[in-house]
């Protein structure tokens, strides 16, 4: 087993297929930055209601790509 101490690999970003609240609805936070996100992009189909946390998450880090917006 690795020492988590001296472990090179990250444990601070999860996929969000793997988050325990992924399931839940999209935070108010995330609903305004994919939207400001989705209209930078110029795919304002990209926010919808009713997302999940996870599903906002993914839609998010792509459309920061697409945007050229640093994490």
């Amino acid at each position: 087993m690795d020492n988590p101490k001296i472990a090179t690999g990250s444990n601070t970003e999860k996929d969000p297929d793997d988050w325990v609240s992924g399931d839940e609805p999209m935070t108010g936070a995330q609903a305004s930055y994919l939207k400001t996100l989705s209209e930078q992009a110029h795919q304002p189909d990209a926010y919808q209601d009713g997302l999940s946390k996870a599903e906002a998450s993914k839609r998010i880090d792509a459309l920061r790509e697409k945007a050229g917006v640093a994490k």
